[in-house]
């Protein structure tokens, strides 16, 4: 069976004549536009689930994506998209997006003349049907409904109410323009939030079960996401706030927060009913490159000169290191500022002055995070970098201290570095100082404006 949609203006197109399956044989073809078009959204929907207040529906897709066309198979509930055949790696095409279940079972999109882009690789498992079960589970089965391949065990960035995800696996979400990435994993022994960039890898939240216990799987169920040791033995889990069912548990792909979702009936929107962190400052792209978040919330940035060979950013791009002449650069030292990150290259018991040389001999490290350990001054832990990132204001304390590789004699019009270190220290500061002042400011001509109205009223009374 042969089905040819021509698709040439941004719509979604009905589901009316969905079914919960298709057999093989079955091929849809969405063309795609001459002419790239921004925002173009071109979508068949194949098939949908039966429940009554919200279905899964699968659908091939035609999307503008930097200058290009992606085609891909997705799963929406609601209007959210919850899996997708491009979420790692995005298959482009021009003048035609095809989806076909072949007669040998194996599922696949094909572009222009043919050209396979994805495919689930099940030619020959006797394969006869792709069915969307109530679960958002996309499966193919054999004609004894045994499942020869699901959507289930390719995670994108959402896990479904239902699914399981065994140790070793991970959810990923893309922030948009940006080389970076995020990962939840699930290690033997917690699971943990990271940001991924390049070999680097940063870690910013954790939780981990009590008493050392190790994780064979997790699931979300009505209760929240789930924690196995076994088969049976839950042993922790991350649990809702609100007595309404999550529908689904979702990775951020701007903000790399990870939350629980219900769907309010009365709104008609899903709806967070937990979040792993609560803090915008401790989420590690808060800012831009070289931007601290400050005790309001807002960022506040360094502001080094950004030289010819490319070394520093004004907060407007990011630099991910490949600074190797140490003679032009040294370790510029800030204090009551910290790093949300937690680098993978560690070294302990060392002095601070060590650290900042650790960092000045890599090329590719930016930063440096030095921890005193207890009340040695001369013993630390020192964190390397390979960006300025998820960099948030403390309390003042003196063992800790952030620093960042800098050209020498950077000239940003506030002198040498002795002026640049003063310069830094106010400008972390100087946001929430202005907000303080706005808010003393305020109490105070409220006082005087109260004194006034009750003087006016006892002059009145009088």
């Amino acid at each position: 069976m042969n089905i040819y949609i021509l698709v040439f203006l941004v719509q979604w197109l009905a589901c009316g004549g969905c079914t919960s399956d298709v057999h093989v044989g079955y091929q849809v073809t969405v063309a795609v536009p001459i002419e790239y078009s921004r925002g173009f959204v071109g979508r068949a929907f194949l098939m949908e689930t039966d429940q009554a207040v919200l279905n899964f529906k699968a659908a091939i897709s035609v999307e503008a994506v930097d200058e290009k066309y992606t085609c891909s198979l997705d799963v929406f509930l609601g209007d959210v998209k919850v899996w997708s055949s491009g979420h790692l790696s995005q298959f482009y095409t021009t003048e035609n997006c095809i989806l076909e279940l072949t007669q040998n079972g194996d599922l696949r999109l094909k572009g222009q003349r043919g050209s396979v882009g994805w495919r689930t690789g099940t030619f020959g498992q006797g394969v006869k049907r792709l069915n969307l079960l109530r679960t958002g589970n996309l499966v193919l089965v054999d004609s004894q409904n045994m499942i020869k391949w699901q959507s289930f065990n390719f995670p994108t960035n959402i896990m479904l109410w239902g699914q399981r995800l065994s140790s070793k696996t991970r959810l990923t979400a893309f922030p948009s323009n940006s080389s970076l990435f995020y990962s939840l994993e699930i290690h033997d022994d917690k699971l943990a939030l990271y940001l991924n960039s390049g070999k680097w890898k940063y870690s910013y939240w954790e939780f981990r079960p009590s008493n050392n216990r190790t994780i064979t799987y997790v699931e979300l169920t009505s209760e929240g996401l789930e924690i196995y040791n076994g088969i049976q033995w839950r042993i922790a889990q991350l649990r809702s706030k609100i007595q309404e069912p999550p529908k689904f548990l979702a990775l951020g792909n701007n903000s790399g927060n990870l939350g629980l979702y219900y769907y309010s009936a009365d709104k008609g929107v899903f709806e967070v009913s937990y979040k792993a962190i609560n803090s915008t400052c401790d989420l590690p792209l808060v800012c831009k490159p070289y931007g601290i978040c400050t005790f309001s919330s807002d960022c506040s940035c360094i502001r080094l000169i950004k030289r010819g060979d490319g070394l520093l950013s004004d907060c407007s791009e990011e630099i991910t290191g490949g600074i190797c002449n140490t003679s032009r650069v040294e370790m510029l030292e800030l204090r009551g500022v910290t790093s949300v990150l937690s680098s993978n290259s560690k070294k302990v018991n060392v002095k601070k002055e060590v650290c900042a040389n650790l960092c000045l001999d890599n090329c590719t490290c930016v930063a440096a995070l030095y921890s005193q350990i207890g009340d040695d001054a001369n013993l630390g832990e020192c964190y390397l970098y390979g960006l300025v990132r998820g960099v948030k204001q403390i309390e003042r304390d003196s063992k800790w201290s952030y620093m960042v590789k800098v050209p020498k004699e950077v000239d940003q019009g506030h002198g040498k570095h002795s002026g640049l270190k003063k310069w830094v220290s106010v400008v972390v500061g100087v946001v929430d100082g202005f907000v303080i002042l706005i808010v003393l400011g305020g109490i105070g001509y409220y006082v005087v404006q109260k004194r006034k109205t009750s003087t006016q009223s006892t002059e009145d009374t009088n």
